[in-house]
């Protein structure tokens, strides 16, 4: 008679066991993203917190460092249904969202019919999403935040999992349209991708420009993605982690840190920002293989999670000051 796993006799062994089979889960898929996506490890790692943490992700990076192919990738490992968007500034929001269209009946009987965008995706790639016009742009917000739109008064819910990866070369700036605080909110996440360092681009020279290349294959489905993201919100966060938490993302705003920080700050991160931290770092510990975050979690993610949710006063960019080096000062009085 085959042997059985017992069952959990409490709450803790039950996380214990599920985050088990999850660790195993995401370290196939993230050697499935690694092994067609070279040299941009923290990126992978980056992107499948934001998945894991169930958030959206905007991909920062000079054109031809593989953005496009990195969410080909993950939506192929992971299992997701995708659909991508080429941004343009004569896309309209019915190309995302979707319209109705009349349609007459052989018995001349009219009725109208929504034809689904290609927002109803799990995965939605929404390439150089800053040439599109701002009211394209915002198509996105609720959808972004509430998971589901509303057309002619109709609300249609999206698919689950449901998440979107934009990504924006910073070089190029004619044509574009910045975008808006309220849109940069709804992403958890700005991952930048930089350059490979030379051993990195010396294998991406022999491996894609030969006659076989590696492919993406699926690793997980996207009931085993929905179930680690559920396991995420379960993992314990200890109090530790909770104050560093507080204290990084208030000492960020005006009127609340460091003077001598926070005098270069026009405006800091909201209560998203302590949020969208929280999950993010479980999701790293889990990503890792641990069951509950820790400091250094939160100083990896500081970054990404709180970059896009401040703004340097005009004389601060005139002193040179950056957003990343007072995030780094504000990490260090966490330690």
């Amino acid at each position: 008679m085959p042997t059985q796993n017992p069952a959990p006799t409490s709450f803790d062994e039950a996380v214990a066991q599920s985050a088990q089979k999850a660790v195993d889960r995401l370290a196939a898929a993230r050697a499935g993203v690694e092994a067609v996506i070279f040299g941009q490890r923290q990126v992978v790692e980056q992107a499948l917190v934001t998945l894991l943490s169930g958030g959206h992700g905007l991909l920062v990076g000079a054109p031809g460092l593989a953005k496009t192919k990195l969410v080909e990738t993950l939506a192929i490992v992971l299992g997701l249904d995708s659909q991508r968007v080429q941004f343009t500034p004569d896309l309209m929001p019915s190309d995302i969202l979707g319209s109705e269209v009349l349609e007459e009946t052989a018995d001349r009987k009219r009725s109208f019919r929504f034809v689904p965008g290609p927002i109803f995706a799990q995965l939605l790639m929404a390439d150089e999403i800053n040439r599109a016009s701002p009211r394209t742009q915002s198509a996105l917000l609720q959808a972004m935040q509430e998971s589901h739109i509303t057309v002619a008064g109709v609300r249609r819910d999206l698919p689950r999992p449901f998440h979107v990866l934009a990504t924006q070369n910073p070089i190029e700036q004619e044509g574009t349209y910045p975008l808006p605080e309220a849109q940069l909110d709804r992403f958890l996440m700005q991952i930048d991708v930089l350059y490979p360092d030379r051993a990195a681009e010396r294998r991406i020279l022999l491996d894609t420009t030969g006659d076989a290349q590696a492919k993406a294959t699926p690793a997980v489905s996207s009931d085993d993605l929905a179930q680690a993201q559920r396991l995420v919100r379960r993992l314990p966060v200890g109090e530790s982690v909770v104050e560093a938490i507080l204290d990084l993302v208030r000492s960020a705003r005006p009127g609340e840190g460091d003077p001598q920080i926070v005098r270069h700050v026009a405006w800091g991160p909201g209560p998203r920002a302590a949020q969208s931290l929280m999950l993010t770092v479980r999701a790293r510990a889990l990503l890792e293989g641990r069951l509950a975050p820790s400091l250094a979690d939160v100083a990896a993610l500081a970054e990404p999670v709180l970059k896009h949710r401040m703004a340097l006063t005009f004389a601060a960019r005139a002193d040179g000051e950056t957003i990343p080096g007072l995030v780094q000062k504000l990490v260090a009085r966490i330690g």
